[in-house]
């Protein structure tokens, strides 16, 4: 069966229902219409444009091109794990610590992925390349972001209790040793959460993806199901690092407890 293309009139009409949610928003005082249709028109530009940006790069494969949009994937999924917590660290580690972390995750697992599961060559073949990495930083983001916003926001609210624990002699792993290991549960919710939905209450994206784009569904399952255990490996790869980077940050080297490494 061919894929049935959109028209412009077709997402008009999809457009429609944020339209008349907005107008929901305005008629009830909610006071989010305005950012509901700059986070519609911004989805809708960036979509676009990364629809373009990747027909070109599907039609050239050139190494360093496909390079240059990995590092840019990586770096903004950095800034939105930063972004989203509430107490970020000062300075660079307030970017860097989500960004190595999703690095050494989620850049592994897809490394893996195409050379051991599906066998790609080359391994850097775009059309199987930018989707599993985008797929992999997007979910291993939100674990991430939600591991260190827990972190961060427990160790500044029980504060009193670690340094008390610093003072009866405990050094600063098993101070924060229940912070942390709270931070991860909270982490890795929303992949766990997902896991346990999928086929039941929803059908994932890739999976609803592949099925209206003509794939046999039962292929479709079969690359649904490795993604999901591929993200739930790589959040927790990347979440385990971040809350143990993080963590090791909140402390110098007379294992002091610093917050004023918070903003």
């Amino acid at each position: 069966m061919e894929l049935i293309q959109l028209s412009p009139w077709d997402l008009s009409i999809a457009a429609l229902l944020v339209l008349a949610l907005a107008a929901i928003s305005w008629r009830l005082h909610l006071g989010i219409e305005g950012r509901l249709l700059i986070a519609t028109v911004r989805s809708v530009l960036q979509l676009m444009l990364i629809g373009l940006v990747l027909k070109a790069l599907f039609a050239q494969s050139n190494p360093l091109l496909i390079g240059a949009v990995t590092l840019f994937m990586l770096s903004m999924a950095g800034y939105e794990v930063m972004a989203r917590q509430q107490r970020r660290f000062k300075g660079l580690w307030g970017m860097g610590i989500g960004t190595l972390s999703m690095f050494i995750s989620s850049f592994s697992i897809t490394l893996l992925a195409l050379h051991v599961v599906v066998q790609v060559e080359p391994w850097y073949t775009p059309q199987y390349l930018i989707p599993l990495l985008g797929m992999l930083l997007g979910n291993t983001m939100t674990g991430m972001a939600i591991a260190l916003d827990n972190l961060t926001q427990q160790a500044w609210q029980r504060r009193g209790a670690i340094e008390a624990k610093l003072t009866l002699g405990w050094n600063w792993d098993n101070a924060i040793r229940d912070i942390r290991r709270d931070a991860l549960r909270a982490g890795l919710i929303p992949i766990i959460n997902a896991m346990g939905a999928a086929g039941v209450v929803s059908l994932p994206g890739m999976m609803t993806g592949q099925i209206l784009a003509g794939s046999p569904p039962m292929d479709a399952a079969k690359y649904q199901i490795m993604i999901l255990m591929l993200i739930a490996g790589g959040t927790g790869l990347g979440a385990t690092f971040a809350v143990w980077l993080g963590s090791r940050r909140l402390f110098d080297k007379r294992e002091r407890l610093r917050l004023d490494r918070l903003r």
